[in-house]
């Protein structure tokens, strides 16, 4: 999808998130900035909850109309905005090459290719924490997939959160709230983030096809949601799908057009170079199925058996199937589903 995602230009401001349990603990949180967990399952909203928490608290719109009309978000995790995102999976799915090259951390690890793994991981949260605040009195870190956290960071992640207690609000976005250990649970406030309703969903579908001027019906709107059985993200990429695809969102086109979609060449792609020993390229597609097109582990494991089944015959098929079960049971004991699904990648090349 070439276009920008309508996940990103229509971010929800506080006003516009669907769950109206959350919404009345985080509007409460902009005045009382205490920490808080967002709990709940993939795609129900948890980072845009914690960005437009955000955007409300330290007066920055988490979306505007430029001159020409056009909506405009800006980037997250900018210090001076006073929102800083640290997605944990970046870290813990990463080797310490791949963190150092990372843009938006090579200014705090510069002349530190000493440092270990857990060290580098501590010192980005540390000076991430210790800015000043710009447009008040404090700012907010996200770290988002907290599940992936292992315990000894989360014994940093406790001390640095009793340091900057004053100064920073920390939210933490997890899908495994049990993950946490208990002084991290003690010391922030439990907002859980529902998926939302079918009904919730086409209000926020509604809400968007509007803005873009695209003709829709509402049951094609009532598919949509449907289909993507509470994860609001899925909806909405579905619905950009179907709209640029067939210019208009009915029941027809949204069940022509998500009956299609699907992920085969880049599947095709990653188990070629996973079995040709290009990691670094599997990983990279890997990524932009999880996070650019909005997939869980489950369904990249799915378009993986689906492309088998046409790639593999025999003994090989078999063995995909087995690796592939071992995986989703790997997913079921926690961790990031980066690390399991690239857990599955790297067997393909082991044998290749």
């Amino acid at each position: 999808m070439d276009a920008p995602l309508w996940t990103e230009t229509y971010a929800p401001t506080l006003e516009e998130l669907p769950q109206d349990d959350a919404r009345r603990y985080l509007e409460r949180a902009v005045e009382e900035p205490i920490n808080l967990i967002l709990q709940g399952p993939p795609g129900s909203g948890k980072t845009a909850a914690a960005k437009a928490l955000a955007a409300a608290a330290h007066g920055v719109p988490e979306s505007s109309v430029d001159d020409s009309g056009e909506r405009q978000t800006p980037s997250g995790g900018n210090p001076d905005n006073d929102l800083i995102i640290i997605n944990v999976a970046d870290f813990f799915g990463r080797t310490k090459t791949e963190i150092k090259n990372d843009p938006r951390f090579a200014s705090f690890l510069t002349g530190r290719s000493a440092m270990s793994k857990r060290d580098m991981i501590n010192h980005v949260l540390k000076e991430s924490a210790s800015y000043a605040p710009v447009s008040g009195t404090y700012k907010t870190v996200l770290l988002d997939n907290a599940e992936d956290v292992r315990e000894d960071f989360q014994q940093a992640l406790r001390r640095i959160m009793e340091q900057h207690h004053r100064t920073t609000q920390f939210v933490i976005a997890t899908r495994q709230p049990t993950k946490l250990i208990p002084p991290i649970r003690s010391r922030c406030f439990p907002v859980s983030m529902r998926a939302p309703t079918s009904e919730e969903t086409v209000t926020v579908l509604k809400r968007i096809v509007e803005a873009e001027d695209v003709d829709y019906e509402r049951d094609g709107l009532e598919f949509v949601a449907g289909y993507a059985d509470g994860n609001l993200r899925q909806a909405i990429l579905a619905a950009q799908t179907t709209a640029e695809t067939e210019g208009e969102i009915t029941m027809t086109t949204a069940y022509e057009t998500i009956g299609t979609v699907g992920y085969a060449d880049e599947i095709e792609s990653m188990l070629e170079d996973a079995e040709t020993g290009a990691f670094t390229d599997a990983r990279s597609t890997l990524d932009d199925l999880l996070v650019d097109e909005g997939l869980d582990g489950g369904e990249v494991l799915e378009e993986v058996l689906s492309v088998a089944r046409k790639r593999y015959q025999g003994r090989e098929l078999a063995r995909i199937h087995r690796l592939v079960a071992d995986i989703e049971f790997e997913m079921t004991e926690g961790a990031s589903d980066r690390i399991h699904v690239g857990h599955l990648l790297a067997e393909l090349g082991r044998d290749s």
